[in-house]
């Protein structure tokens, strides 16, 4: 009887603890939510209060606007660096077993964000000064060519007209001076970035950011070892050609970067055959923005609140570049162009108001940490795609007024541009990616050498003898980006599987295209991890195949 009433004793303590037990899960779920809707308040406002800020500093171009975009960055970085929350959040985290899936996926993605900023507070606060202070070089200085001020705008302009082979040097080479003003202060600011991963537990900083965005780093490295190994014998063929053809323009013997229009090689000369700013000769900056804006119409998107906020037009002390963001994750979506009336600009408004239909269309229940794009290559896979068809012969015809016999008449040489160019743009991002890694793996190392022979193995490129200059830090990435490049091309896999996919259920309906769009790839934010993502927005894993499927099937149309 004793024996009974003991195992009794047992039976109901056991139970106890299974009661305790579950009362503190449901405890825990309580809590985490309590700590989470704090928390999403706290993100919202330090959020609105960088977006606002770093807007202005692009616009203003001024000391006091960037000091004021840093503050604000640092007064993010220094919220998440509370040593505090953060473990209060992976306990909660841990222990709220019952949570939703929306629940634990935005608990943690904040988690992920405490864990990085978990770096001593006078260290934070010198990488994102630094980088501020290089960022305004970058946006304020403007080249001396020929004892006379220019941006990055009119130096591209006269390098496209220019065909003198010494001028176009020095166009180059005036292109490049920013490099060596800051390659200092990149190196310093590496360093600086390297240190704060390391007390994070990572080898260096490119490690810690690709695992931050949520990359195993091999399996990244062998993703672009495979496009480096399967793009190899086609670029050389394609490039061959290419050069070919402007040394017969240039009257050369042998050609070297300058005779390139871009100065970084990233993107496609001129093709011979057909000069696309054909389609766009005679409109006005405006037109450009009204013909995006109605192309857009037609897949069901009103992107005029987006541009009613936005700033397209070249000014002083402004931003040189192009870029998108969502200000306040309420619907400000805004978007920064220096639009000319060319097809590189219409496609960069195209681009650019991809990322903002992206925003601009998330679910805008989601938690505030999550309403994003999934992932940064699932926006750039997006803009890039719209990107792409300003130079597309149907497009031109629907859009820009192009009648059907000169498109078809051009096809063969716009496919022809259009494989140069994918061609060009990946094995430029397998240069990036892997300078980026070995920059951050010994920053000490000769990095304008390394850059002669990176680019040189990828690019093909010629190293150039006897110089010595920092070329690779006239690249902003470096400093406004970094570690970002690889998701360019990700984005172009991610692009290549949605015309596969999504444009082949549409059928040709532009209004079902952009609902697939919306409900399928914008509305479901980074509600997921981008594995599941694109496999359920696309309907495949992402891989290179489509991207390759698509290059071959160019090369087999144009018979090379």
């Amino acid at each position: 009887m004793k024996y009974t009433c003991l195992l009794s004793l047992v039976a109901l303590t056991i139970m106890g603890v299974c009661m305790s037990t579950l009362s503190f899960a449901g405890e825990a779920e309580e809590r985490l939510a309590n700590f989470m809707k704090q928390y999403q308040e706290d993100y919202k406002r330090m959020y609105c209060d960088a977006s606002y800020a770093w807007w202005d500093s692009m616009i203003q171009g001024t000391k006091e606007s960037f000091e004021k975009s840093a503050a604000a960055t640092l007064a993010m970085s220094n919220y998440h660096a509370d040593a505090a929350k953060y473990e209060e959040l992976k306990k909660l985290r841990a222990a709220a077993v019952n949570a939703t899936p929306l629940e634990k996926r935005a608990a943690y993605v904040a988690e992920r964000t405490f864990e990085q900023n978990q770096i001593p507070a006078e260290l934070n606060k010198q990488i994102v000064d630094l980088g501020a202070e290089i960022e305004q070089i970058f946006q304020t200085q403007r080249a001396v060519f020929d004892g006379k001020e220019y941006t990055n705008n009119e130096l591209l302009a006269m390098l496209e007209d220019e065909t003198d082979s010494q001028k176009r040097y020095e166009i180059w080479d005036a292109l490049k001076q920013v490099g060596e003003l800051v390659n200092t202060k990149v190196i310093e600011l590496a360093k600086l970035r390297n240190e704060a991963a390391r007390k994070l537990g990572y080898k260096n900083y490119w490690e810690m950011t690709v695992s931050f965005q949520e990359f195993k780093p091999e399996e990244l490295i062998n993703i672009f070892e495979d496009l480096n190994r399967l793009t190899d014998p086609l670029f050389t063929k394609v490039k061959a050609k290419m050069d070919d053809e402007l040394k017969t323009k240039f009257g050369v013997d042998k050609i070297m970067p300058w005779h390139y229009d871009n100065p970084f090689f990233q993107q496609a000369p001129p093709s011979e055959k057909i000069n696309v700013n054909e389609f766009y000769e005679g409109i006005t900056g405006q037109d450009i923005v009204d013909t995006a804006s109605r192309y857009y119409a037609k897949l069901g998107f009103d992107v005029s609140p987006i541009i009613k906020n936005s700033d397209l037009f070249e000014k002083e002390g402004k931003s040189q570049h192009g870029f998108c963001n969502d200000m306040n994750l309420e619907g400000d979506v805004r978007i920064l162009c220096n639009i000319k009336p060319d097809a590189e600009w219409m496609d960069t408004q195209l681009h650019e108001l991809g990322h903002a239909i992206y925003d601009y269309n998330l679910d805008r229940s989601l938690p505030c940490n999550i309403r994003c794009a999934n992932h940064i290559f699932t926006t750039e896979g997006i803009a890039e795609f719209f990107g792409a068809k300003a130079r597309d012969p149907q497009w031109l015809v629907e859009n820009r007024g192009v009648s059907p016999e000169r498109a078809k008449e051009a096809s063969k040489a716009l496919v022809e541009q259009r494989l140069r160019e994918q061609l060009i743009f990946c094995r430029w991002t397998i240069v990036m990616t892997f300078f980026e890694k070995a920059l951050y793996e010994n920053p000490e190392q000769d990095l304008n050498k390394l850059w002669s022979e990176t680019t040189a193995r990828y690019q093909l490129l010629d190293p150039l003898e006897g110089r010595n200059k920092a070329d690779w830090a006239s690249k902003p990435h470096f400093v406004i980006a970094p570690v970002y490049y690889h998701n360019y091309m990700l984005g172009e896999l991610f692009g290549a599987q949605v015309r596969k996919s999504l444009e082949k259920e549409s059928n040709g309906d532009p209004k079902k295209f952009g609902q697939l769009l919306r409900d399928r790839v914008f509305s479901p934010g980074d509600s997921l991890p981008w594995e599941e993502f694109v496999e359920q927005a696309s309907g495949e894993p992402l891989s290179v195949d489509a991207f390759i499927e698509e290059l071959n099937a160019a090369d087999a149309f144009l018979n090379l």
